[in-house]
């Protein structure tokens, strides 16, 4: 079962754009509880003249380098990019015990005290939208703006939104993964198999995510940790996080928020609009022909989204 977890969480860890890989001006550790968290910075001569830029990591159990696209607003913004702890460059504490929602969330007000940071745009992707919507849902001091990109917002609305694109896939392949399941047998070589169609549709679409120099190395993720919170895939959520859901307190955000997904994405457009309409400032973009991985499908544009939305919220 961890081989197919890891296969999974390999998919947000191993593939960022060839034109991210620039090297951090700061990084460092910070304490936080259980641990220490690893995390770099760019653009720090912009440090308390406009807001940062932190971004949390998918998985549960990914690494910053997924979102290694946003160092590109370095140039006008700082940019923080970190390993929530258990992952990555952090420290990897025994047991499950930190493998808890809000004690990720805290690490945020770990990271702006030990940064001096007044002011804060929170994005993430995936599960980093979890974490950057409910530090929202909190309504901190100094909190301009929040980013969410393609959020697990609810688990039984993601479980819902994959089982409507996996009805869409071949009548064989359903039958696939349905019969596995129910079996328990999903590290088999048949049934990663037909996931891979699933995720070829819905993850890294065919063309995005290449040995074209989009293959990124550096620290591992948690494939426990994915396993343990998450599940043996991607597209149903069926460990600790299987009944979460946000949506009963996304009232309750004020900051500006924008809300991305890819047009085929595990985070589905219809959801993600409809998170839009539950937030009294949101505006959602659709990524033309994207999967999950959006930033993989068209990074430029992606940036292009994100800076817009910076810049409104800051001028």
């Amino acid at each position: 079962m961890l081989r197919i977890a890891l296969a999974a969480l390999m998919l947000f860890t191993l593939w960022v754009p060839a034109t991210a890989h620039q090297d951090p001006e700061i990084s460092g550790y910070i304490q936080v509880d259980g641990g220490r968290i690893w995390y770099r910075m760019n653009g720090s001569k912009h440090l308390g003249k406009v807001p940062a830029i932190i971004v949390a990591h998918g998985g549960p159990g990914g690494t910053h380098r997924g979102n290694l696209p946003y160092v590109a607003l370095a140039d006008t913004f700082p940019v923080i990019l970190y390993d929530q702890l258990g992952t990555g460059n952090s420290d990897r504490p025994d047991g499950q015990d930190t493998w808890k929602v809000q004690r990720f969330v805290d690490e945020i007000d770990h990271i702006r005290k030990a940064l001096g940071l007044d002011e804060v745009i929170m994005a993430g992707h995936s599960w980093g939208g979890t974490v950057a919507a409910e530090y929202a849902v909190r309504n901190p001091d100094g909190l301009v703006g929040a980013i969410l990109s393609s959020p697990l917002i609810s688990t039984p609305i993601w479980n819902a939104d994959n089982a409507a694109w996996i009805d869409a896939l071949p009548e064989e392949t359903q039958e696939v993964l349905e019969r596995h399941k129910n079996d328990k047998t999903m590290a088999s070589k048949e049934y990663r198999e037909a996931a891979q169609q699933f995720y070829d549709r819905h993850m890294c679409r065919v063309g995005h995510c290449t040995d074209n120099g989009h293959r990124a190395g550096g620290p591992s993720g948690n494939s426990e940790m994915y396993l343990n919170m998450w599940g043996p895939t991607d597209f149903f959520g069926i460990g600790t996080l299987k009944d979460y859901d946000l949506t009963p307190k996304l009232g309750d955000i004020k900051a500006p928020t924008l809300i991305l997904c890819g047009e085929f994405d595990e985070a589905a457009p219809k959801s993600c609009h409809a998170f839009g309409g539950m937030i009294d400032s949101a505006q959602v973009t659709i990524l033309p022909n994207a999967g999950h991985a959006t930033m993989a499908a068209d990074e430029a544009y992606y940036i292009q989204q994100v800076r817009t939305f910076v810049n409104m919220v800051t001028r």
